[in-house]
């Protein structure tokens, strides 16, 4: 007899995605896909291949059609469960359905190909050659579902021991230890009484002139102040984000970092790749640190393949025109949606239509994933992070 599904909670997914992510870091480190010196630096991009291979190997894992993901046994006395979509608690609903999408097309794929895809998603090239462009696209959604993972303050406070455990697997033997070095941003708790109001966060978004003019002026405080002042920019014209931050603080923070990214990419750097900041001032790769340089030179290339994009959409939207057809949603389009919904924003319900609209490499996610990368990335940063409280909280004042 068939009983209907109960609801799985929050914190039965939870736990058994954490128990999945330890035995496929584990896994990750023995097969070299990601080196022990890797998992204890806790690189920004690790928060992100972490929890894409524990989708891939729950792809791999999984026996049912549609696809399911069975869960670890609680105990030998309790029946075994299965996360479905028929289960899956509402908040992690259109992430599965990104990654119940993956499945078919993971499993159908050739052994070393499946291999290949492993190696993407680490950042390794693959060994085929030349490259199977399906693999991108796999790995891309893949990707921007555990980007929404690693935004989750669950998944950051459980995530260092997740890595202890991998780095502690199979050294028992070995008197050196290993210790993860991933700390969790400053927890957000959302506007409280005194929380500051948005005229606040318009002084506070931008320094003093005179440091600014300053020969000593570091180039990391210019960007990361010109980053904030385009996070009240992004506040002032997007209620939906305002919104958003009454309800789910940490997602509004990303979001709103992320298009704030955007925002500098496509607007404050110039064509010779000179960001121009708060107040007018200009600052070139190479006045900056050597550790900001690649954080800066990422900042260009999005702001440069964004405007590659543009003028791609603008030519396809000429020529349907000329041959009488509707055009496609824009790229851009798609990734500001993205952006402010997560990879899942048109997943809500099954929609073949809007899965045929996506191109085989997936490239809007692509982009959408390397703008949310940079963002954690930055968020790694030791100065991103001592204004990162006071900053959130400016912006629950302006939420409210």
């Amino acid at each position: 007899m068939a009983y209907p599904a109960e609801k799985l909670s929050e914190q039965d997914v939870q736990d058994s995605f954490h128990s999945y992510l330890k035995s496929s870091l584990t896994q990750a480190k023995i097969e070299r896909l990601i080196e022990p010196e890797v998992l204890a630096s806790a690189e920004a991009d690790l928060m992100i291949t972490g929890p894409a291979l524990c989708l891939y190997f729950a792809a791999l894992r999984s026996t049912t059609n549609p696809p399911s993901v069975p869960l670890p046994r609680e105990s030998r006395s309790k029946p075994p469960r299965e996360l479905s979509e028929d289960n899956c608690p509402p908040t992690f609903l259109s992430f599965f359905r990104v990654w119940a999408a993956t499945v078919h097309k993971i499993q159908g794929l050739e052994p070393n190909l499946q291999h290949d895809l492993a190696r993407i998603i680490c950042g390794l090239a693959p060994l085929t050659d030349p490259p199977i462009p399906i693999l991108s696209g796999i790995a891309a959604d893949l990707r921007a579902v555990a980007i929404e993972i690693s935004q989750r303050r669950s998944f950051q406070d459980r995530y260092a021991s997740d890595l202890q455990a991998a780095l502690d697997a199979g050294e028992a033997s070995s008197s050196l230890k290993v210790k993860a070095s991933f700390v969790p941003p400053p927890l957000y708790d959302g506007p409280g009484p005194s929380s500051p109001t948005k005229k606040s966060l318009a002084s506070s978004s931008s320094l003093d002139s005179s440091k600014l003019y300053s020969t000593n002026f570091p180039a990391l405080d210019f960007i990361r102040e010109t980053l904030y002042a385009a996070v009240a920019d992004v506040l002032e014209r997007m209620p939906s984000i305002r919104r958003l931050l009454k309800w789910d603080p940490p997602r509004a923070y990303f979001s709103s970092v992320a298009f704030a990214i955007l925002d500098v990419a496509t607007s404050a750097v110039t064509p010779e790749g000179t960001i121009v900041g708060i107040l007018g001032r200009e600052l070139t790769l190479a006045e900056c640190p050597r550790e900001l340089k690649p954080f800066m030179m990422e900042l260009v290339a999005i702001g440069r393949t964004a405007r590659q994009i543009t003028e791609e959409d603008d030519l396809q939207m000429a020529q349907c025109l000329q041959n009488g057809e509707e055009a496609p949603e824009p790229r851009l389009d798609r990734v500001r949606k993205m952006l402010e919904g997560g990879v899942g924003y048109d997943r809500t319900q099954a929609d073949d239509d809007s899965e045929r609209r996506r191109s085989v490499e997936g490239r809007a996610v692509v982009f959408t994933n390397r703008i949310n990368a940079l963002g954690l990335g930055i968020l790694q940063i030791k100065t991103f992070r001592e204004r990162q409280a006071e900053v959130f909280n400016i912006l629950g004042g302006v939420g409210s």
